[in-house]
């Protein structure tokens, strides 16, 4: 490779999460992982990562795989988002998160784009993060003292901020409980083309409907915050109520009023973004609640 082409000094590959998390650490903070690199590559070139060595985690079997264990579905690092809209796993217990990622670039970076960068990243329009806070998943974060689970929720601090330290842990997995019986989930998402192009506004739902009343919602939005966020206020106005279009044209409301987008070029102005997002959650959350009647 030319001199001035050259992005990293150091591409190591790992055959272990041990492994990776060893040389990271002799590293001492100047190398951190990659899987996919569509973001990363990008942001090395503009100088916006100043490691100089980079440990290659897509040859770890484990982190390839998606499966369901322990009762919940478990998506591995190393998952292309190809690999999710493809999943029968996927399709049949978390749809929304295969919709999700159907819309994601073009088929070159989904063949190699993962879910779990898309969340490192941080970036609160990632429509595969607003899916999984909509399934209330969580993320397996490794490290030198071991592995733990956490919320999704806590690995992000801001736009384009990531709890996680890149130079010394990893996020192995995320993992979320399978829709079942009772169950439905929608995903929207408006932009001004179909592909290759970030959302005005995204919006993921899960509904459960029980004897026809909501019996558990969760409605996750963005990127109308620094984060992608629940709607809560919202979730909690339809709990225990009878399914209809009166209860759910009130949550929609609650959403659109949680919202707080700015005005953008790209995206339009705050106020009609927040139109937007009482539109979208009204549409998933009719979506949601048919697919739960029918399952």
């Amino acid at each position: 490779m030319p001199e001035e082409a050259r992005v990293w000094d150091v591409f190591e590959t790992s055959a272990s999460v041990d492994d990776a998390l060893h040389f990271l650490a002799d590293l001492r903070g100047g190398g951190r992982v990659i899987a996919g690199g569509t973001d990363l590559v990008l942001q090395a070139l503009r100088g916006e990562c100043l490691s100089r060595a980079m440990v290659d985690i897509t040859r770890i079997p484990e982190l390839g795989r998606i499966e369901t264990r322990d009762k919940f579905v478990v998506i591995g690092a190393a998952v292309t988002h190809a690999q999710i809209v493809g999943s029968p796993v996927i399709r049949s217990q978390a749809s929304l998160l295969a919709q999700a990622w159907g819309s994601i670039g073009g088929p070159q970076i989904r063949s190699v784009g993962t879910l779990v960068g898309n969340v490192a990243n941080a970036l609160p329009a990632a429509d595969g993060a607003v899916a999984l806070f909509a399934l209330d998943a969580e993320a397996e974060v490794a490290s030198a003292g071991g592995r733990r689970w956490l919320p999704i929720a806590e690995l992000y601090e801001d736009v384009g901020v990531c709890t996680i330290d890149p130079c010394a842990q990893i996020v192995t997995a995320l993992r979320f409980r399978p829709l079942g019986a009772h169950l439905g989930s929608d995903f929207q998402r408006l932009a001004r083309r179909r592909a290759l192009v970030l959302p005005i506004v995204n919006v993921g739902v899960v509904v459960g409907v029980c004897e026809g009343r909501f019996s558990d919602v969760c409605i996750a939005i963005g990127p109308v915050a620094p984060t992608p966020f629940r709607a809560s206020e919202a979730e909690h106005t339809l709990i225990g109520r009878p399914v209809g279009d009166d209860a759910i044209a009130e949550a929609a409301a609650s959403a659109g009023s949680a919202a707080r987008p700015r005005s953008s070029l790209l995206r339009g102005s705050a106020e009609y973004r927040t139109a937007m997002v009482e539109v979208l959650v009204r549409r998933a959350l009719q979506n949601a609640c048919a697919q739960a009647a029918a399952s």
